[in-house]
Formats: C-alpha cells, structure tokens, sequence
C-alpha cells in the first residue's frame, strides 16, 4: 500500500505550470501514430519525402502515399520513408499495411525511435500486448530525436496500460518514468487511480480519484472508479449519494446505472428492480446487465422471472458454473428438484472447486432420495467449507437412508448440538430419528 500512497503523493507534488486538466486524445488508449518527421528537416531527406512529410502534415494522405510510393519503388531500404509510409497507412487504418511498413522501418533501422513506438501502439490498440510490450519496451530506450522526451513518455504511458492488469508495480513505475519526461495528465491521475484500484490499494484509488473529480466534477470514469472502491469498501450510502449527483448530470450512462442498481440491491431498496429493468431494456444483449437483473429478481422472490434470464444466460455460455448454481438454486426455491440436481451436478462438473456447486447438489440429491451422492457432495463441500447444522441434518439423513446407524447417529447429534433451537422442525424429526437408529446400533 506504501508504494501507491507514494506514487499517489509523488504525482500530486508535481508542477503545476504547464499541467493539463483535460487528458489528450491518446492517453486513454494508444491511438494515432507519432510521426518524428512529418516536418521536411533540411539535408536530413530527399525532397521527394519531404514533399510527402509536408502532405502528411495537412492530412493529404493520398499525394503523401503517392509520393512515398514512387520514391521507395527505387529505395526500398529507406527507413524514414518507410516508416512514413507506415503512418500514412495507420492514418488511414490499414492497419495490416502500416504494421508490415513499421515493420521494414524497423528491419532497415532497427534503432528507429518513431517505428518502435508506432508498432508497440499499433498492436496494443489491436489488443496484441504480447507483441506490443518489447516494442514499446525497446521504444522507451531509444533516442527519440527531434521528437522529444513527451513522445517517448507516450511509449511508458502504454507500457503502464498494459502493465496494470498482470502487474501493478510494474504499472506504476511505467507511470512514473513517464511523469519524468512530461507533465501529469488528468488521464495519468485516472490511470493512476485504476491501478491502484485493481491492486485493491483503495486509500491511493480514492485519493487519486477525488483529485480529478476536484478538477472536473463531471468526469464519468472518475465518478464511476471512485464509485466502484466504495461499493468495494462497502461504503453503500456514500456511494449512493455519489452516483445520485453524477446520474443527475448523465442519466443515461449504463455504468453509472448499473452501479446504482447495485448499491441499491446492496441495501435492499425497492429502486433497484425498475432501474435495472429499464437499464435492460435500453441493453437487452449486455449479459452483464442481465445478469444483475436476474439476480434482483431472485433477490425479490420472483424465482420464474429470475430463471427466464438464467437460461437465456445459458443457451450462451452453458459452461458458466455460476449461472449453472443461480439457475440450481432458483430450481430449489420452486420445488423443482430433479432439474436441480442436473444443474449442480454440471456445475461440479464444470468447477470442481465450487462449494456453491457441491451444496447444491447435496440438497438436491437429498431431495431426489439419492443419498450416496448426498455424501459425495458433502465430502467434496468439506475440502472449501466447514460444516454448518444443515450439512450436518444432510449427512445424518443420508446415512439413515442408507442404513448406516452408527454414522447417522453420530451426525443427529452433532446437528442437535450445533442448532440450539434454530431449526424447530427439523431437531424434532431428529430426536424421533434418533430414537430408531440407536437400537438398531
């Protein structure tokens, strides 16, 4: 927590002059390509690129693309111009084209700056971190030239997005390299606040994330972090008055919505059905959203419209062993016990881990008069969790069915111990039990 709480008050203390409140387009995501020389330098290229650096530079891609394509028809290995060729067609997202150009940039200059950096964003942006990571890696080391030290600061800004899910530290230290090439954006705050959030270094998260609403109070990803660690703490009331304030300026946001819906399913108040129904509606195909109304729905007692979104869920994804335990459990709620006993059992099956999954299936089979699988599950249940009275009425039940006195004995008693008057019903039929089992001992 030390390390966020540093980086948190080492951003903080950085000067202001110069400072952005709002982040620049290519922060949030890398996104154009950085071209180190779209400005002709005199001696530095033949006047035919220079032609096409001063097109690019007024978005004429097609006489810049004209241009470049005549000049490397005879030098092909020309790795300024190649790597303008490859902005050229990342501009116009021929992405496939512009990765092979930066590629033989890279093959003609391997110490290119501005082909490094460009490739890394080109991948990223397509998702390919794997790849993405040494170019920009390489890219951080390299001379950046004429370009300056805030381009390469866009190469360890990247480097910090895709560090930030495997590993926050390392995320962080990107983020700070960065911060020493060029000034604290409110993008690099933000970015600041997810990584200490996913690390669960809320304190830091918090604290980062109230700076940028200190800033722009309207800023959606602020609201919706700094929403997110009070939901996280458990902070329900606070967080509901916060989202409240921002719904009011952007009623229509989804993130918003379903946060709200949550914190409000949280306290158990009567909003949070209609709110996720009409945040449904608007999202019919978001299975996050319907997972959440399927809950709200069980929640509320309506198990048959709960169970309407479960197997929806399920036609999509029917390997999904929670969806297979909320589909389970509803199944229960309506006394429906053999298609129970399927759904936990495949949810076993699925996530053997699963002690959700093995409860299930031990009431279901309990329930379906099969009390060697009753004990499976119990056995299997007992590796994740300790036993509470209802186990214990389980396991006693199943080795009574099965004629196992001595066992069934044992476990009526540790049942009658550990309910103390909880279970009314069930201690009386236990004590009758009881009394047939142990002459049959």
């Amino acid at each position: 927590m030390l390390r966020f709480a540093i980086f948190v008050l080492l951003a903080a203390s950085l000067p202001a002059s110069g400072q952005e409140t709002t982040p620049r387009p290519e922060e949030p995501t890398p996104a154009a390509p950085v071209a180190g020389a779209t400005q002709p330098v005199a001696g530095s290229v033949s006047p035919e690129v220079a032609e096409a650096e001063t097109a690019i530079g007024k978005s004429d891609w097609k006489t810049a693309e004209t241009k470049l394509n005549l000049w490397l028809a005879s030098h092909a290995g020309d790795s300024g111009a190649l790597f303008d060729a490859g902005y050229v067609a990342d501009a116009q997202n021929r992405l496939a084209d512009a990765e092979s150009l930066y590629r033989r940039a890279i093959d003609a200059d391997p110490k290119s700056f501005e082909a490094h950096l460009s490739l890394g964003l080109l991948l990223a942006r397509q998702g390919n971190s794997d790849d993405a990571r040494p170019e920009l890696a390489l890219a951080t080391t390299l001379d950046p030239g004429d370009a300056g030290p805030a381009v390469k600061a866009r190469a360890w800004r990247a480097l910090a997005r895709i560090d930030q899910d495997d590993d926050a530290e390392e995320a962080s230290n990107d983020l700070l390299e960065a911060l020493k090439l060029s000034p604290e954006t409110t993008a690099d705050t933000l970015l600041a606040a997810n990584i200490a959030d996913q690390a669960g270094e809320y304190d830091a998260a918090e604290t980062a994330y109230r700076r940028v609403l200190a800033k722009d109070p309207n800023s959606g990803a602020a609201n919706t972090g700094l929403a997110h660690v009070l939901v996280a703490r458990k902070q329900y009331p606070e967080a509901e008055t916060l989202l409240r304030s921002a719904l009011e300026k952007a009623p229509d946001d989804p993130i918003l919505t379903a946060q709200m819906a949550t914190v409000l399913a949280a306290q158990d108040k009567a909003e949070a059905l209609p709110l996720l129904e009409k945040l449904h509606d608007a999202h019919p195909k978001d299975p996050a959203i319907t997972r959440m109304l399927a809950a709200v729905l069980a929640d509320a007692g309506d198990y048959p419209g709960s169970d309407h979104y479960y197997v929806a869920l399920l036609a999509a994804t029917p390997n999904d062993s929670v969806l297979l335990i909320a589909h389970g459990q509803n199944l229960i709620r309506q006394l429906r016990y053999p298609e129970a006993f399927i759904a936990f059992e495949k949810a076993g099956e699925v996530d053997p881990n699963s002690a959700d999954a093995w409860s299930g299936l031990a009431f279901a089979a309990s329930r379906t008069n099969q009390p060697a699988v009753t004990l499976h599950a119990l056995t299997m249940r007992s590796k994740f969790l300790p036993e509470v009275p209802s186990t214990y009425y389980l396991w006693a039940t199943a080795y009574d069915t099965l004629h196992q006195n001595t066992e069934a004995s044992a476990y009526y008693h540790r049942f009658l111990d550990a309910s103390a008057g909880k279970f009314p019903d069930q201690e009386w039929q236990a004590r009758q039990r009881l009394k047939v089992v142990e002459q049959k001992k």
